[in-house]
């Protein structure tokens, strides 16, 4: 076992490879230049749910790891997850998903919003990120690993410091590695103040700009979205952000008039596929890869901290 790992990265997905490995007994550093505040996981809506996310069996196995390791923090103090009941306006979902969620079925007519042909009905994790991220943060320190808030710098130089380095860098792989393939998708939405919603709402198309969800969270609710390819910009656009708000409030009218608290952007780490493999560099250096995981992230991240962990073991 490779026992000196460095895991470049705080968002959701390389806090809780890290956790997965410290708690193996590694020792775990994570480089990360921002504060898990300020990486785009913090902005993330925390649904536990597959979303442009490919190769499409390996991310349906990857989130049914995550939906049962956040199925068991839920209702734990301190996690920032809890178990909502709510609707996915589709009727399409893969089966292993369907058989893995309890009681996902077909939502009836009664329980669907003006204008949703259809829908399913399940109960599933819903994260609080900011929550989650300190958490992740303790429970790391408590298993004996580090954060370090730097540069990474080169790859090649970090293989040097340790045995292996997981490259959890998300769209920061783009220049990283270097991977031109990595693209932004970006994501926009408005936190209101919660006028007495309970459930969550998400009618999203894999291959739309435009998403319409609505996350009842502790601090408000998180109402989207979009999911604009090839967008850079972090700067909330007021036009878009009254479109989304119109938009939610077709579902649940009484958001047409909640105080909005917030506008948040992201920038969603997409590619053509989900890149998690081992890579010896030329030096020597183990480097395992983790990232391009669209609008999955905290869905797949203990299911893709656990093949991390098996490729450390085998390519050691």
């Amino acid at each position: 076992m490779t026992n000196d790992v460095i895991v470049i990265g705080a968002g959701v997905t390389g806090l809780t490879c890290a956790v997965r490995l410290a708690e193996e007994g590694r020792r775990v550093r994570v480089l990360s230049r921002d504060e898990a505040a300020g990486t785009t996981s913090s902005v993330a809506g925390g649904l536990c749910w597959p979303y442009r996310i490919l190769p499409e069996a390996a991310a349906v196995e990857w989130s049914v790891r995550g939906y049962e390791a956040l199925s068991a923090l839920a209702g734990t103090d301190g996690t920032g997850v809890r178990m909502a009941t709510g609707t996915m306006a589709t009727a399409s979902v893969p089966d292993r998903w369907r058989d893995a969620v309890p009681g996902l079925r077909a939502a009836r007519p009664e329980e669907l919003p003006a204008g949703i042909p259809e829908g399913l009905r399940a109960r599933t994790p819903l994260v609080a990120m900011d929550a989650h991220l300190q958490y992740l943060e303790r429970r790391l320190a408590a298993a004996g690993g580090t954060v370090e808030r730097r540069p990474a710098g080169s790859l090649e130089a970090l293989a040097h410091e340790a045995g292996a380095v997981v490259n959890c860098s998300g769209l920061g792989a783009r220049e990283l590695v270097p991977d031109p393939e990595l693209r932004p998708v970006q994501g926009q939405l408005v936190v209101v103040e919660n006028p007495g919603i309970e459930e969550w709402f998400v009618n999203a198309d894999g291959h739309a700009d435009t998403t319409t969800y609505v996350l009842p969270q502790p601090y408000g609710v998180v109402l989207g979205g979009t999911a604009v390819e090839g967008a850079w910009s972090t700067e909330p656009d007021p036009a878009v952000a009254e479109a989304i708000v119109a938009r939610c409030a077709r579902i649940q009218p009484a958001l047409a008039e909640a105080r909005v608290l917030a506008h948040r952007v992201g920038l969603r780490p997409a590619r053509s596929s989900v890149r998690l493999e081992a890579e010896r560099l030329p030096g020597g250096g183990l480097v395992v890869h983790n990232y391009g995981h669209g609008g999955a992230g905290v869905t797949v991240a203990w299911g893709c901290a656990d093949e991390v962990a098996r490729l450390l073991d085998t390519a050691a």
